[in-house]
């Protein structure tokens, strides 16, 4: 009979439950930062389509000197996919007019909530700090 020695191979279950306490308090950590990423990133593209959006209305005003009557190529962002914000075009007159962005969806808890531009370039949003 042979007596082996030597040191136990393997993870005690304390060991296993301090790494686990560990991951979980990073994930804890972690994750509201990738969701407030990932809403920057969502509204950043908001504003980019809304800037598209507003020069599309200006290459319209030089071919028809109005604004009036005109339809929006695309009406959510992103284009494809499961939509972040809605795109509309508020009241538009001959020389006026005044694009906007809802959230919708999980985006509705952004601090900036729904974004306007209009044919001056004048942006507003809940926070001042969003454009």
């Amino acid at each position: 009979m042979s007596i082996k020695t030597g040191r136990p191979t393997g993870f005690t279950l304390i060991e296993v439950m301090i790494v686990v306490a560990i991951v979980g308090i990073i994930a804890m950590i972690a994750y509201p930062s990738y969701q407030k990423h990932v809403q920057d990133s969502r509204r950043a593209q908001a504003q980019a389509d809304l800037m598209e959006l507003a020069q599309f209305m200006e290459r319209r005003y030089t071919l028809n000197n109005t604004y009036e009557n005109l339809t929006l190529p695309f009406d959510q962002t992103p284009k494809n996919g499961t939509a972040h914000y809605e795109l509309e075009l508020i009241d538009p007159e001959r020389s006026s007019f005044t694009l906007q962005a809802t959230p919708v969806g999980a985006q509705t808890s952004d601090r900036c909530g729904t974004m306007t531009i209009d044919q001056g370039n004048q942006r507003t949003a809940a926070d001042d700090n969003c454009w």
